[in-house]
């Protein structure tokens, strides 16, 4: 019998990466899932279908836009109304761009903001109320190493990160006696098809090999010289819904090789 038999998860930005893998231990520890997310409408559908498929449990999927409250609130209420409740929500919908502030387009700024913290705030108001009335809660947001430190040329994506950190900790406090539990995970380099993609270009540019290429550029602020697993961090989201982690709330929880231990 999995710790999640008879709960729901919603994962915002869960069509690939971090998010699908998450999707997938929650419904492997037996709760229904909600994924969300861009991509080709056959490769969702593979996965959602693969995710019934080997895990027993409903999962569906929902178009929502994270850039638009309304429909953020709507996927809180559609997700209540088709399972009963949303017991667990993962705020991990995510995007970056890259650019000198003075070049940094306001668009570019407005639409990270939107989707990398205004987004995770919209879910947490129309998902708390639910929460409260059943006395049970995980909210779990997707940070980043750039939650506690910075990097050049990547401002709008630094801030929201930095901003996810202190809205985790307002909401914790204000749900400390409600059994509700929020936290955000902050990974580092974490390995992902779009990651890997780039390592041909670059080690064409740049004359290096791949180990190079992996060791030097990609992982040059990562201690370890290894990439985070999409599943460590889904292993790690899977545990803060347990009842072992109820006493973990307000807590940013670094998995970056020790990048952020300096």
């Amino acid at each position: 019998m999995g710790i999640l038999n008879g709960k729901t998860a919603v994962v915002t930005g869960s069509t690939s990466g971090i998010g699908l893998a998450c999707a997938r231990a929650f419904a492997s520890a037996g709760a229904n899932v909600v994924i969300n997310g861009m991509g080709a409408p056959d490769d969702i559908e593979r996965e959602r279908a693969a995710i019934e498929r080997e895990f027993a449990i409903k999962a569906i999927y929902s178009p929502a836009d994270m850039t638009k409250p309304r429909e953020i609130t709507w996927l809180v209420a559609y997700t209540e109304d088709t399972f009963g409740s949303v017991d667990i929500l993962v705020n991990n919908a995510g995007i970056q761009h890259v650019a000198p502030i003075e070049e940094f387009a306001p668009e570019k700024w407005d639409a990270i903001i939107a989707i990398n913290l205004s987004a995770a705030f919209h879910a947490i108001r129309a998902a708390v109320p639910g929460m409260k009335k059943r006395g049970w809660g995980r909210i779990i947001t997707t940070a980043s190493a750039h939650s506690l430190v910075a990097s050049p040329f990547k401002s709008a994506y630094v801030a929201a990160k930095h901003g996810i950190a202190g809205l985790t900790k307002t909401v914790a406090l204000e749900l400390a006696r409600s059994k509700i539990t929020c936290n955000c995970i902050s990974p580092g380099y974490v390995w992902t098809p779009l990651v890997e993609k780039q390592i041909p270009n670059t080690m064409a540019a740049r004359r290096m090999h791949r180990d190079e290429v992996i060791s030097d550029v990609l992982l040059a602020a990562q201690p370890t010289k290894e990439f985070v697993t999409v599943e460590q961090v889904a292993s790690l989201a899977l545990f803060l819904c347990s009842d072992d982690a109820a006493q973990i709330t307000g807590a940013n929880l670094s998995m970056d090789g020790g990048w952020t231990a300096a």
